[in-house]
């Protein structure tokens, strides 16, 4: 399953300087992402997604999609259509750098139910978001181990979401995968993914002063 639509031209290595500059452009990302378990409310009550340890190259991809429309938060666009590009690439560089194993990263991954195994073949999630979904295949892709299991729901739903004009995510290949699927069994695989070992976490506020 893809979570986001890669976006064209993204420059592909993150430098130290790049994560650098985006350390102090972080600062109207923490109040969110910089606390464990922070909750959201829109659409729905979820914590918000553990970006630390993310690829540089999703970072961008998440936000030119929220700064084209293509997926639909009023927040995060107001957020993203502020942001040059260059401006993202520094950011990616920063929650790239800012990662980096988390402590279960080393654990085996558990064996999947059944019917959660049924559910990944008929997604064929692995097929991009690679080795025990934490190694896509492509790095605009994002890693889903680990990541919070009512998060991973609410996108997913969301990739399901039509002629919304507050709610949903553009991407061809993931509401193909998506429209599927009931939302018991979204909210399965999404507890699977979610107890998986990885490399995402939430690096606390006081990491950036």
């Amino acid at each position: 399953m893809i979570f986001v639509l890669a976006a064209a031209g993204v420059a592909g290595g993150a430098s130290a300087q790049d994560a650098k500059a985006g350390e102090k452009k972080a600062a109207m990302c923490i109040g969110c992402h910089g606390i464990p378990g922070y909750q959201a409310s829109f659409p729905e009550i979820h914590k918000v997604p553990m970006i630390s340890g993310q690829g540089a190259k999703y970072i961008v991809s998440a936000l030119t999609a929220y700064k084209k429309g293509e997926r639909k938060h009023p927040t995060m666009r107001a957020i993203a259509a502020s942001l040059s590009d260059q401006d993202m690439a520094d950011l990616g560089a920063f929650y790239e750098a800012n990662g980096g194993p988390a402590a279960n990263a080393a654990a085996a991954a558990p064996t999947p139910p059944a019917q959660v195994a049924e559910l990944l073949t008929k997604g064929n999630c692995a097929s991009c978001h690679g080795e025990n979904l934490n190694k896509p295949i492509d790095p605009s892709y994002p890693k889903l181990s680990g990541q919070y299991a009512d998060y991973l729901y609410v996108a997913l739903k969301a990739y399901q979401t039509d002629n919304n004009a507050q709610v949903g995510r553009g991407n061809a290949i993931m509401a193909g995968m998506a429209k599927p699927f009931s939302h018991a069994e979204l909210k399965l695989l999404a507890g699977y993914l979610a107890s998986l070992p990885g490399d995402l976490k939430t690096v606390p506020e006081s990491r950036f002063r």
